[in-house]
């Protein structure tokens, strides 16, 4: 099964073993018939997600029981993340929310309630905010900032927007009793990155990863939020970096 999709500005042509990955990608289906790349998955490429998936998320037992048309889509994305650094663009790990046309992304471990937090966001401004992704949009550098994009890729609540909009910050997120923002500094954040950025097994990719990673930083807001679940959260951390 073979579709071709467009995915931050790149069309691509995805070759698969089973359909699920195309009902994922629906919303991405292009006419176009000119590709910048193309990525065909195989069963070894599936049972490689299924093994890496086993570590990573069962570690007790070694096992995954997710269905390969599943792990598929994963495996897919992995070669979609590999390939576009090439574009100026790297895969982020986070939650992305729009207000007024302008993203603000957060990062955090799994389980920190950056889902929550984008959702405070929702519910505070209203018509004014739009979901962008809520697990792994692409982001890429231009020479002025950063466009953040959704991608089909967008996280067990499947909330996400097939739209790009300007990045004005990224902040990383911690649970607190109290809501506080204060700045980051580029040292600071770096490392943050080099957890959340996918980096890829190629070696020249990795590379042209890192050199995106040291233009981000200085294109866009860098905060640290310190917040509970009230509502005033999103207030704080939008006054703050709005700018």
């Amino acid at each position: 099964m073979t579709t071709i999709y467009k995915i931050a500005e790149r069309n691509i042509r995805v070759t698969s073993l089973h359909a699920y990955v195309h009902r994922l990608c629906g919303a991405y289906q292009t006419d176009e018939t000119a590709v910048d790349f193309s990525v065909s998955v195989t069963q070894a490429d599936i049972d490689f997600e299924r093994e890496k998936s086993a570590q990573e998320q069962h570690p007790d037992t070694g096992l995954c029981t997710a269905p390969d048309d599943y792990l598929e889509t994963l495996a897919v994305y992995r070669q979609i993340a590999e390939q576009m650094p090439r574009y100026d663009t790297v895969l982020i790990h986070g939650s992305c929310v729009a207000v007024d046309g302008i993203g603000y992304l957060f990062v955090a471990p799994s389980g920190t309630g950056k889902s929550t937090h984008t959702r405070l966001w929702r519910e505070r401004f209203s018509e004014r905010a739009v979901m962008i992704n809520d697990d792994k949009p692409l982001v890429r550098v231009t020479e002025t900032g950063a466009v953040i994009y959704g991608t089909p890729w967008d996280g067990k609540h499947r909330l996400s927007t097939n739209t790009a909009v300007p990045l004005k910050a990224i902040c990383r997120l911690e649970r607190g009793d109290e809501n506080r923002i204060v700045p980051m500094t580029a040292k600071e954040a770096y490392p943050m990155f080099l957890q959340q950025a996918y980096r890829p097994a190629d070696v020249a990719a990795t590379e042209q990863t890192l050199t995106l990673i040291d233009r981000l930083i200085t294109r866009v807001g860098l905060w640290r939020l310190s917040c509970n679940m009230d509502p005033e959260a999103a207030l704080v951390a939008y006054d703050a970096m709005k700018g």
